[in-house]
């Protein structure tokens, strides 16, 4: 197996059959119909049985779904990634290695709220998985924000955190985990090769959408320009670096010119979502609409290159997005939220 792991045409192959026996979009609808115990029976029968069964005796209800989709999205993550190997491996690790930036996020916020890491093992870490222990231990350990950022040192974000002042807020800890996720991620996509070129753009398209709401999240909140400036990362191109001067300072109608100059921005739509905005007080539409838009460029790319990296990346967007949405759906269910509700924010 490890010998045909280095073949990128086996491994594409392999992404190809997991992707086609992911949750469709009909089976969606179909799920934001049912009731939370019918749910807990159609997602164990959708591919995670297993991962349900293993925690049957430790949780009930909504509880026990997210943490059997939790287990299970870290398990074929590192599937994945053990079945890649060269250079297919570095490219693949670059999607796959955002999600340690979430699990540092995780940390911090649970050592800023003073959360005890036996209530994160129960929900978002579960510690029957070993990949998650390291990350437990940290919690345990931590008797503080600044605690929890001194024991990823070693980490290769480590030395962007502790460069911060040891007075820096949560979210300019965040702030910095996303600014080194992307630059790094970027300085790795070496080469000039059509996968990497499209991996880029991939990487830049996230890059713009990230700064577009966090534009609008700083117009909402009240940001000085100053403060603006701070959250934007380099390496977009609807929203470039020269740019970001003249949104910070204009605002929302700066923002807009901005990306009135792209042809590849569908801007008459946005500024729909805009309104939408306003006038129902939240980013929601905004946001979703984002998402949308980098979830079709995935798909329209991922078959330009068959045998590369780019089947193997969309698999995992697919996979990642599935569990998101499973997530959203049991856990709105339990709520009590409508079936429109539920599927106007399936992704």
């Amino acid at each position: 197996m490890k010998l045909l792991s280095t073949n990128s045409s086996y491994v594409a192959a392999r992404a190809k059959s997991r992707k086609r026996k992911l949750i469709d979009s009909t089976r969606f609808r179909q799920l934001v119909q049912q009731t939370p115990e019918q749910l807990a029976v159609s997602i164990a029968d959708s591919g995670y049985r297993q991962e349900i069964d293993k925690y049957a005796s430790s949780f009930k209800g909504s509880d026990l779904i997210e943490v059997g989709l939790t287990h299970n999205l870290e398990t074929e993550l590192a599937n994945i990634i053990d079945l890649c190997s060269g250079d297919l491996r570095k490219q693949v690790e670059i999607y796959t290695g955002r999600f340690r930036y979430h699990n540092a996020k995780v940390v911090m916020r649970a050592s800023f709220n003073e959360i005890k890491s036996s209530e994160i093992a129960h929900t978002v870490m579960p510690e029957e998985n070993e990949i998650n222990v390291p990350w437990l231990k940290m919690v345990e350990e931590a008797t503080g924000l600044r605690s929890a950022v001194e024991q990823m040192r070693r980490l290769p974000f480590g030395g962007a955190l502790l460069a911060l002042s040891e007075s820096a807020t949560l979210g300019e800890y965040e702030d910095v985990l996303d600014r080194h996720y992307f630059q790094n991620s970027l300085e790795k996509l070496s080469g000039n090769s059509p996968e990497t070129r499209v991996l880029k753009n991939l990487l830049a398209t996230e890059i713009d959408h990230r700064n577009i709401i966090n534009i609008l999240e700083a117009i909402e909140f009240g940001y000085s320009a100053e403060e603006t400036l701070s959250v934007l990362i380099n390496g977009g191109r609807l929203v470039k670096e020269s740019a970001f001067n003249t949104v910070a300072n204009s605002g929302k109608s700066g923002l807009l010119d901005v990306l009135r100059q792209s042809r590849r921005f569908d801007i008459d739509e946005f500024e729909k979502m805009i309104a939408q905005s306003e006038t129902e007080n939240t980013l929601d539409p905004v946001i979703i609409w984002l998402r949308k838009r980098e979830i079709a460029i995935m798909q329209s790319l991922s078959y330009l290159h068959p045998v590369s990296a780019l089947p193997v990346v969309h698999y995992v967007s697919c996979k990642v997005r599935e569990v998101e949405n499973l997530r959203l759906i049991i856990r709105g269910a339990s709520a009590g939220l409508s079936a429109e509700v539920l599927e106007a924010h399936i992704l």
